[in-house]
């Protein structure tokens, strides 16, 4: 997907993406640091609770890549 293909409307912070698609936070940012998915600089919201957000992700791509994926079971630890 190119960059001028997208809308305003069409950058998400990543609470919004994981509402929207399922696919869990730490999933999305790990497909933005391999260079799977593009990441944008946010606008500083404030969420009232003394954090902001700061990157936005393209939510087509997110959707494109989130019909694919597939959660992987975590395993439970031995018994000792």
């Amino acid at each position: 997907m190119d960059v001028t293909e997208l809308y305003p409307d069409d950058l998400v912070f990543e609470h919004e993406a994981t509402e929207a698609t399922g696919v869990p936070g730490p999933v999305i940012r790990q497909w933005a640091r391999r260079g799977k998915i593009r990441r944008f600089q946010g606008d500083g919201k404030l969420t009232g609770q003394g954090h902001e957000y700061k990157t936005m992700y393209a939510l087509p791509e997110i959707r494109e890549r989130a019909r694919t994926y597939k959660p992987m079971p975590q395993r439970a630890r031995r018994a000792a």
